[in-house]
């Protein structure tokens, strides 16, 4: 280790995600050949610390605020072909349960997308504490899962006349989260 960074378990309490220093992005395959990118502009969530030092995590993302680069797709993502964002505004999380293995760990929670709740395990990985610069201490995570489109609701399917289909069905999503720790 250098610096003042530690890798020991989080203080109990509350730490709120700082979005500024945050990001949820995903990969989707393309044409079957490419992956689009793109992140979540908008969301938030805290991280709680019970006595016993049981972690609880909740999130909230604001599905409207997707950004893939392209305002033309973007809106089609929103609309009712995709995430339908004016009946499902948001996708939330809430964990059930963090279990180490190995050097990292594994978060159960419940994720709800486009009106369908469906249990997930991400791979998490704790990166440390620091002191931070001044507005108290921050923790590092970085965690990803691959999810099913279909298992959500989340079904358009628009087949290529070579085969195969324009949108893939596997969703990567990974997280790089930096949460402030609650005075």
């Amino acid at each position: 280790m250098t610096g003042s960074l530690t890798t020991t378990p989080l203080a109990t309490g509350t730490w709120t995600i700082d979005p500024d220093h945050s990001s949820i992005n995903f990969s989707v395959r393309h044409l079957m050949v490419s992956k689009v990118r793109g992140n979540f502009d908008t969301f938030s969530g805290t991280i709680t610390i019970a006595e016993d030092g049981t972690p609880s995590v909740s999130a909230d993302i604001d599905v409207a605020s997707i950004n893939t680069g392209n305002e033309q797709r973007d809106a089609h993502v929103r609309s009712a072909d995709f995430f339908d964002v004016e009946k499902y505004p948001m996708a939330t999380f809430r964990s059930t349960g963090v279990e180490a293995k190995g050097d990292a760990y594994v978060l159960r929670g419940d994720f709800t997308l486009h009106g369908v709740t469906k249990p997930v395990s991400l791979a998490l990985e704790f990166n440390g504490v620091s002191p931070g610069m001044g507005n108290g201490e921050v923790a590092g995570f970085e965690a990803s899962v691959v999810l099913n489109r279909k298992d959500f609701g989340i079904d358009i399917d628009t087949p290529m006349e070579t085969g195969g289909v324009v949108v893939g069905d596997k969703v990567k999503i990974s997280l790089d989260i930096e949460a402030l720790r609650q005075a």
